[in-house]
């Protein structure tokens, strides 16, 4: 399942859309919202969809992380549920083992 995220409404997704369907998801949430916003409903929304088993996308990092924290804790909370998480842009894949390193050097990083 695809998160993708604009910052102003003069922005459009469809890129990110396009992208996160290349990917494989077959249904994309999309939400028109500051990254420093702390509510967004599209993606609690998302994220109560997710079950063990399941991919979360998103065309960019920064697309779902608030910050550096916020974001390995996300992803780190995914994981708890069996949920694995990919980034289109930086090639990185939690359901493999060297995308789970690499989230693990992010939350070194972000402590």
């Amino acid at each position: 399942m695809g998160y993708a995220r604009v910052s102003t409404t003069d922005e459009t997704a469809d890129p990110q859309s396009d992208a996160l369907s290349a990917a494989g998801s077959f249904k994309v949430w999309t939400e028109t919202a500051s990254g420093a916003t702390t509510t967004r409903p599209q993606l609690t929304d998302l994220l109560s969809h997710l079950r063990d088993g399941d991919t979360l996308v998103v065309w960019r990092l920064d697309r779902l992380g608030r910050s550096l924290p916020h974001l390995p804790q996300t992803v780190e909370d995914l994981a708890a549920r069996g949920v694995g998480f990919k980034s289109w842009t930086e090639a990185i894949d939690t359901t493999t083992s060297g995308g789970e390193l690499l989230v693990s050097i992010f939350g070194a990083l972000a402590e």
